[in-house]
């Protein structure tokens, strides 16, 4: 896609952008038109040449490719062209897409991470200046997150979209348009035979979390009496089994079930309907935030049950959900997430 076809306001404004990251002033930022050079801009700066991709997508499959994109140019180019990638904002995934493929990047945010011979602008933190009002149509939505959720639970397989339609649940044109955009975004590789598969698995599974938002499901907090987390999870599992209501531990109590790391308190648990007055009974459940060690979640999709399975005696979500859960849990969520994705999610960004 040429230059020209950009926002043309967005890319005006990176010269001072990165001259106010560099701290010189913006005259010393010479552009050069990087359309010789395959690239969107050329451009010099105190002694440095950088080779820069432009993505108005902050999402991690765009910004993969222009960094990819970025750094063969830059390789071709010349030894000393440093490969720079920009973004109005970049995200969590796209900051691993850079890092993964060791290139830098700046947002006009105001973020950067920038290191070259002489070069070091590592800033963090500035809120996203392009923040559009409303959440526009994601891949990663709710419904749509089964497509995704079903590739990363088979990374090394490659399904037809009836395939994944039945696997699913969903109608087949639903897929066909949610794997036009997963094929658009650079998330999947089409085969000859017309089957799909995820392109980079640790990329895609970066950048559904990168959107996930637990708190879109329904969260119902409360206390129930036990000894320990395990136990408490247990007695929950065992008791929803025993009432024959669909359910799926997830969070830190699913993460223990699959690696035996990390401690914890808090069980967290998806139903498929809203729990009974009768179950709260027998359950001993108190609806109560404060002090709560038990979190029964009424999911916003019922995609969460995909790949559910018994472990060790519980009932689990798939390690793929249970790791995007753990996104904003409590306790020691990040690590078990670390651990868990270590463990059994070891796939390596593909650069």
């Amino acid at each position: 896609m040429g230059l020209a076809t950009k926002d043309k306001r967005l890319l005006d404004a990176l010269p001072a952008a990165l001259a106010g990251l560099l701290d010189v002033p913006v005259g010393e930022v010479a552009i050069h038109s990087g359309s010789e050079a395959g690239v969107d801009l050329v451009v010099s700066v105190v002694g440095h040449t950088f080779a820069v991709e432009w993505s108005a997508s902050p999402t991690a499959g765009p910004v993969a490719a222009r960094a990819a994109k970025a750094a063969q140019r830059a390789k071709d180019l010349a030894r000393r062209v440093v490969p720079l990638v920009a973004v109005p904002f970049m995200g969590e995934a796209g900051r691993h897409a850079c890092d993964a493929a060791r290139v830098a990047w700046f947002d006009l945010s105001g973020n950067a991470h920038i290191i070259a011979p002489g070069i070091r602008v590592i800033v963090d933190g500035r809120p996203n200046r392009f923040r559009a009002p409303g959440r526009p149509a994601s891949l990663f939505a709710p419904k749509s997150a089964r497509v995704v959720r079903w590739l990363l639970m088979h990374p090394s397989e490659a399904f037809t979209q009836r395939e994944i339609a039945r696997s699913t649940d969903m109608t087949e044109g639903f897929v066909s348009r949610i794997a036009a955009g997963l094929e658009r975004d650079n998330y999947v590789v089409r085969e000859p035979s017309g089957a799909l598969r995820a392109k980079d698995p640790a990329l895609l599974l970066d950048a559904w979390r990168d959107e996930y938002r637990f708190d879109k499901h329904v969260l119902l907090q409360g206390h129930v009496a036990a000894r320990s987390g395990d136990a408490l999870a247990r007695f929950i599992g065992d008791t929803l089994g025993e009432g024959s209501v669909e359910h799926a531990a997830t969070g830190l109590a699913a993460a223990w079930q699959m690696t035996h790391f990390a401690a914890f308190r808090i069980a967290t648990f998806f139903l498929a309907e809203s729990p009974s007055k009768e179950l709260r009974e027998k359950l001993g459940f108190r609806e109560d935030a404060r002090g709560a060690n038990l979190w029964l979640v009424l999911p916003n999709d019922a995609g969460v049950f995909h790949g559910a399975e018994t472990r060790d005696g519980l009932r689990c979500v798939h390690p793929v959900q249970a790791y995007v859960d753990l996104k904003t849990h409590p306790e020691r969520a990040t690590e078990a997430a670390e651990r868990l994705r270590s463990e059994l999610l070891s796939w390596r960004h593909n650069g």
